[in-house]
């Protein structure tokens, strides 16, 4: 696939941060500062929200990295609904203020993309994985392994943009989606999987090791 072409504001950020440039412009010029304030104010968050900088990949073999930037709200072990198998679950929930550019937690080549239509509740509940709108790409390893990632919408957000396709090859790290004004990302990984963060904590697309993976057998 083509490389990712906007690597510090998302793509699809750019007409909305065009658009509201262009409007605080405007009224800046007809009605000056004092008119104009709250429509740069809207201008920042914009930018703010549709951030997306690079990021460094660790080198390690066998990571799962971080697909998003939030906070882990699941560790758990469950059923794989896309992968049809036991796994580990680590789920990650984006708020407004978070990069909402999504990442490929591992080199993998996409052997599924399954979008599934659905509500739009509160995503940092538990009833949103299986109750939300969301899409999710089942990855294949190298050494055979699968590993579902799922983006779910939330609350707020109401479209959730996939640049990848069946057959893809993803790098760690690598820009495969977006997801609009709050949302998670649940990961189902083989079960015998080592986490390596806990509830509550804060961690940051490819930079934040989720887990590892079991090493294959020699």
């Amino acid at each position: 696939m083509s490389g990712y072409p906007h690597p510090i504001i998302a793509r699809e950020g750019w007409p909305y941060l065009g658009g509201a440039v262009a409007v605080a412009a405007l009224v800046t010029a007809l009605a000056g500062w004092a008119w104009a304030l709250p429509l740069w104010v809207i201008a920042v968050f914009v930018l703010q929200f549709f951030r997306d900088p690079p990021r460094t990949v660790p080198p390690q073999p066998g990571l799962v990295l971080s697909p998003a930037d939030g906070r882990v709200i699941k560790v758990e072990r469950t059923h794989d609904p896309y992968a049809g198998r036991e796994a580990l679950k680590i789920s990650v929930f984006m708020n407004v203020f978070n990069v909402h550019s999504n990442r490929a937690p591992l080199e993998a080549t996409v052997e599924k993309v399954d979008y599934r239509p659905g509500a739009f509740v509160n995503a940092d509940l538990d009833k949103a994985s299986e109750q939300n709108e969301r899409n999710a790409l089942v990855l294949r390893t190298a050494s055979g392994e699968l590993v579902s990632c799922v983006q779910v919408a939330g609350l707020i957000a109401r479209r959730i943009l996939c640049y990848v396709a069946p057959g893809d090859r993803l790098a760690p790290g690598q820009r495969f989606g977006f997801i609009r004004f709050g949302s998670r990302v649940d990961v189902y990984l083989p079960p015998d999987s080592r986490p390596r963060v806990s509830i509550g904590q804060k961690v940051h697309a490819t930079t934040t090791v989720l887990a590892e993976l079991k090493a294959p057998a020699s």
